[in-house]
């Protein structure tokens, strides 16, 4: 990384943009899981941001955060896959398949609480499937993937007031969507 006056220009080597895939792809493949719904496509949303992403690598400026490239390239892959597969929308079935997927609890947990919780993060991922394109990429990228406001705002290239706003729609959609469920 080099200093010129206030710039920062950020080469990106084979070897630092190898640390970036290593560092990064797992979160990446979540993201678009979290946004697809389908384990398959969201391993072919990492190779659409990864294989662009260093074909491109001679371009990057420093602008954006090293790390806030692929996940703004991975937003918009999943996005673009999203919305290629919209009329064949798969949800996972198998229940092997979403238990794998989902955080694990505690072995000390009651088997019905276990149980229960595996049935919310369910009905939670599938209500988050139901959500708008623009209110789930803010609702994955911040409750789900943890990014801050400031990150997640400059993944999706908007202000940070413009992603609370769809952050607060897609909280309080999310909850009518889980309405029945709660209830």
């Amino acid at each position: 990384m080099t200093s010129s006056g206030t710039e920062n220009v950020v080469e990106l080597t084979d070897e630092l943009f190898e640390k970036i895939v290593e560092e990064h792809s797992s979160f990446v493949y979540n993201i678009s899981y979290r946004m697809i719904g389908n384990p398959d496509d969201a391993q072919e949303v990492v190779q659409d941001t990864f294989l662009p992403a260093y074909r491109a690598r001679d371009r990057f400026r420093g602008e954006a955060l090293v790390t806030i490239w692929p996940y703004r390239i991975a937003t918009n892959a999943a996005l673009m896959r999203l919305r290629k597969n919209s009329h064949k929308k798969e949800i996972a079935q198998d229940p092997l398949e979403v238990y794998h997927k989902i955080d694990r609890p505690d072995w000390m947990d009651a088997p019905d609480k276990t149980a229960l919780n595996n049935e919310l993060s369910v009905e939670i991922q599938r209500g988050i499937e139901e959500l708008p394109e623009d209110l789930k990429v803010a609702v994955v990228l911040r409750d789900v993937e943890g990014l801050t406001n400031e990150e997640a705002a400059e993944t999706l290239e908007v202000s940070v007031s413009a992603l609370k706003a769809r952050l607060h729609r897609g909280r309080v959609l999310l909850l009518d969507i889980l309405a029945d469920y709660i209830n």
